[in-house]
This record gives C-alpha cells, structure tokens and sequence, in this order.
C-alpha cells in the first residue's frame, strides 16, 4: 500500500537505527521489529520479539490476497490503520472455564474459518483458545501483555509450530500487536527489494547490508531455543 509517511515518523525511524542495528535482517522481519520498537519506543523489543521471515512472507502473501484479520480486543482493532478487523468481543459472553476474551475467539472463527490473520495483544486466554480450536491461521500475531499468563501463552504458541510473530517476555499490548500486523500491511512484497538489500526507513533510501538474522544474546541452539529469531541489540 501506499502511505504518506509524517516527518516525524521520518525521524524517529533515524533515531530507532542509530540505536539498534537492524540492516542485517531480512526485509519483513526488520519491518515488524522497526515497527514494534517505532510504536513503543522500547528497544529492547529487538531481543526480544521472535519472528520467522518464511512465515512473513506467507502471511504477508494472504494478507495482500485478502485474507481476513482478527484481533482479540477493539484495541488492537482500531490500531490496526490499513485493514477493517473482525472483533467479537462484544458479542461475547463469559461461561464457566471459559472467559469473555475466548469466547470471542470462538465467535471469531466460527465467522472467519481457517487461514485468517489472528492478532493478540491483549488476553492469554485468547491465545490459548486460538491453539486449542486448531484453527489453521495464515499468521498469529500473539503478543498478550501480562504477569500472568502471557509468557506462557506465547511459549505454547511457538510450540505449536504455527506461523507466528511473539515475544519472550511478560511485555506486549495492543499498540506493539497492531504495530506488527501493519508492517506486513505497510510493507511491499519482499520480492520488490534488490538482492542484499532491506527496506529502508518511511521515506528514506534502502540501507545496504546482507540480509541476516542475528541470534539474540543466550540464545542456545535452533533446537534448543524458541522457534523465529531474535536481534541481540548488543550492550
């Protein structure tokens, strides 16, 4: 899509690149990171979020074919600026070991069926209930925020083994997990960037460099570790 970027944004994505160094990811891994850090202002992001560029692609393949959005909360609804989303949290009704939040991924997908983008940014329960329908998403944007419940949410989630943007830590919210889902909304198909090159800041020239991923700091082995890649920010 084609946006009109703010001098503002111009400048805080200068700012997010002198601080952390994302040229060496592949292109739609270093627009959600980008993009994530941009709309928190919290760098740490960068070791903190993992990401799959196959799984990217894919998804950023269905989404511009398409392929129908769902977010769990209206938050994360009105965040995301380039797709209307499905939201069933009003229609839905809290039941005996079921909350209001899994409810409405129920209503969700009985809506939508399989191969939507799902994008979660507030509840666990949401994103337990979203593995437990085995719901062959397109992409699952599973960024809940919390002490209780998120780690572990996003931990199952990348167990699972489906295409997915996560984090490690108790962070996340509405505003990171819209962030994410509008970079794969924002940014040209990877196809469009010249061999060795990634996507450049809105309105700004594509930085040179190979397209790599880093493994964050500590991280053991692929097998060892939590599926996706994540940016070591350094000290």
């Amino acid at each position: 899509m084609t946006r009109t970027v703010h001098p503002i944004e111009e400048e805080s994505y200068r700012r997010l690149r002198a601080r952390v160094d994302t040229a060496r990811l592949p292109p739609l891994t270093r627009a959600v990171v980008e993009r994530v850090i941009h709309s928190s202002a919290d760098p740490a992001y960068a070791g903190d979020l993992v990401c799959d560029e196959d799984s990217l692609r894919a998804a950023h393949a269905a989404l511009h074919a398409g392929a129908p959005v769902v977010a769990d909360v209206e938050m994360v609804a009105a965040g995301i600026t380039a797709r209307t989303a499905v939201c069933r949290l009003r229609d839905a009704v809290a039941a005996p070991g079921l909350t209001r939040s899994a409810a409405a991924v129920r209503l969700a997908y009985e809506e939508v069926g399989a191969g939507a983008v799902w994008v979660v940014g507030c509840a666990p329960t949401a994103l337990e209930e979203l593995l437990a329908l085995d719901a062959a998403p397109a992409l699952v944007v599973g960024l809940p925020v919390g002490f209780v419940g998120a780690v572990e949410s996003k931990a199952a989630l990348r167990a699972a083994g489906l295409p997915a943007v996560s984090n490690v830590s108790e962070k996340g919210g509405s505003a990171v997990a819209a962030a994410a889902l509008n970079a794969l909304l924002y940014a040209p198909a990877p196809a469009a960037f010249p061999a060795g090159r990634t996507p450049a800041a809105p309105g700004r020239n594509p930085a040179p460099g190979p397209a790599e991923h880093v493994p964050a700091a500590g991280q053991g082995p692929p097998s060892a570790g939590p599926a996706g890649h994540r940016l070591n920010p350094g000290p």
